[in-house]
């Protein structure tokens, strides 16, 4: 079989998974090669900067067909396989799709898909409802794992389980006939139907007739399935974005290889891996938002000054100019962070990060496996638009990435995840971290608030003073108090939209809420030594995590940089 390449290479990559009929018919062969040939070359030339990876269960008939062409453009081609590869064997029908089975198996990534609990070789040995369940689980995976269904479909429905049509709709509407609930989507405020995304390649079964329309299409989900000649633009979008984030990690691929991991066996995970390059994009690019921020509202209070300074005190000309430069300063700089979309990074990456992070410390200590129906990604960004999508598509990828790479989930492994993820009050852990944060912002923040409240108090002293002795002041000395007084509003005013944008506040009751969530998972997992009653709290801390850091990022989005009221 063929070795596996970068650890981390699906986490970057644009994955398209493959489902389709077993029996096409003969004559359509040539041209269903052509139309996969024609797509996946299509995916590749617009988006340059996503590595392609086709991800094909490997059964007969479509499944193969897509598997030959991508070898053949010399794609990287993931196989998981629904049954253990001996079992599998016995269900090809056609001796020529076996060889073909056998000479594909030297050239792909084999990932045999663990059993469900319950479920035995011997139980599958023989044909039946659990091995045609174990088909749907395995088209079931391939959906939740891919970013483009590429179906090879008659169009038709059926009421066959794991069937093309099952996993289609599967894939559009989040649940399948067999099992509705699959996905959980009365859990989901967004529902995967508004960002998953198929392309339909029309190819009739073996023995029927031609289809009445043989023309490629894009399916999405929404007011019942919708087709369109063209990829829509939201999920062009969301793999740009994607391919964004490879150019960034590129970039700075020196400093952040330079990041220590907490421990061996952080650094020895795909996902962890992942998860270093986009928080260290993170904080770059919170470090220029803050500075864009700072600097726009030193910039705007200097605007102030300069025109009250104008107004009441020197009338020249040298002060307008000045007015003007630093109008167009603060223009340039916001214009600047705009175009380089600066901001949206930051959000973007901290939520991406955010979410590797629990992806990974679950994956260590075997919350999540291969045979499970519930992922990470799909409890996460649930209420953004379908663009932050691409951050789903980043954890989809890198979930195949940590699976690749088997973990013993025992009970040391569950304690060193304990260890390390919440740690102990005043450690390293989360617990620790926002322990400290929470105290160190607040302190921060109430600096902050003095020093608004000082230039009020100072105002309106100067405006007490004033009306106290106005018959013994001349003119000059009032028209200079007054030019202070309105001086020090416009600071106070701009210090007060500068915190609000901050959002300080906000930041710092979601760290004392993750501080409170933190400390009693530590409580609660001092209390017990059973390692799947421990698992329990781990998911239910790493559920509690991911909706805040959700909540976090829709409440910043809501607040961009004031690039239009400069």
């Amino acid at each position: 079989m063929a070795a596996s390449p970068d650890l981390s290479v699906l986490a970057n990559s644009l994955v398209v998974g493959v489902t389709g009929h077993r029996h096409l018919r003969g004559q359509d062969i040539a041209g269903l090669e052509a139309g996969v040939r024609t797509f996946l070359q299509e995916l590749q030339s617009r988006f340059h900067g996503l590595p392609l990876v086709v991800l094909s269960p490997m059964a007969e008939g479509a499944d193969q067909l897509v598997a030959q062409v991508a070898l053949a453009l010399g794609l990287h081609v993931v196989a998981p396989l629904p049954l253990p590869l001996a079992l599998y064997r016995e269900d090809f029908e056609d001796p020529a799709s076996l060889q073909m089975l056998e000479r594909q198996l030297h050239q792909v990534e084999v990932m045999e898909l663990p059993l469900e609990r319950g479920e035995t070789v011997a139980s599958l040995a023989l044909p039946g409802p659990t091995r045609d369940r174990r088909y749907r689980q395995a088209g079931i995976f391939v959906s939740s794992h891919c970013h483009v269904l590429l179906a090879l479909w008659d169009g038709q429905p059926s009421g066959r389980v794991g069937g093309t049509a099952d996993i289609v709709r599967f894939h559009l509407e989040g649940a399948t006939p067999a099992d509705p609930d699959n996905r959980r989507a009365t859990d989901t405020l967004l529902g995967p139907d508004q960002e998953n995304v198929v392309h339909h390649l029309p190819a009739a079964r073996r023995g029927a007739a031609d289809l009445a329309d043989a023309r490629p299409r894009w399916l999405v989900a929404g007011e019942g399935a919708q087709a369109g000649s063209s990829l829509p633009d939201a999920f062009a979008r969301m793999f740009s974005r994607q391919a964004a984030f490879n150019v960034d990690l590129r970039r700075y691929a020196a400093p952040i290889a330079a990041e220590p991991a907490p421990s061996p066996a952080a650094a020895a995970c795909p996902v962890w891996r992942t998860f270093t390059g986009a928080d260290w994009l993170a904080r770059l690019y919170q470090r220029r938002v803050a500075r864009v921020l700072s600097a726009t509202y030193v910039l705007v209070a200097l605007m102030g000054f300069a025109f009250f300074t104008y107004t009441d005190i020197v009338s020249d000309d040298l002060v307008i100019y000045l007015f003007l430069l630093l109008f167009a300063a603060g223009t340039v700089l916001m214009l600047i962070a705009s175009r380089r979309e600066w901001q949206r990074k930051y959000l973007d990456y901290r939520a991406l990060a955010e979410g590797l992070r629990v992806q990974s410390y679950w994956r260590r200590a075997g919350i999540v496996v291969a045979g499970t129906r519930a992922f990470a990604h799909d409890n996460f960004m649930q209420k953004q638009d379908v663009e932050l999508g691409w951050i789903r598509n980043v954890m989809r990828g890198a979930g195949i990435d940590g699976m690749r790479v088997p973990v013993t989930a025992d009970a040391a492994q569950v304690q060193s995840v304990v260890a390390e993820w919440i740690g102990e009050p005043g450690g390293d852990g989360q617990l620790g971290y926002y322990a400290g944060s929470s105290l160190r912002r607040a302190r921060l923040h109430r600096r902050a608030e003095l020093l608004g409240l000082a230039c009020i108090g100072l105002g309106v002293a100067l405006c007490v003073l004033l009306a106290i002795f106005a018959s013994r002041l001349d003119a000059q000395t009032k028209q200079v108090l007054v030019s202070v007084m309105g001086i020090l509003s416009v600071a106070a005013a701009v210090h007060e939209a500068y915190m609000h944008k901050k959002a300080d506040k906000e930041l710092i009751r979601q760290y004392r809420f993750m501080q409170r969530i933190f400390a009693s998972a530590h409580r609660r997992l001092a209390a017990v030594v059973d390692v799947v009653a421990r698992q329990r709290i781990l998911a239910a801390l790493g559920e509690a995590a991911l909706t805040e850091h959700a909540e976090w990022t829709l409440l910043h989005r809501e607040r961009p940089l004031p690039q239009s009221r400069i």
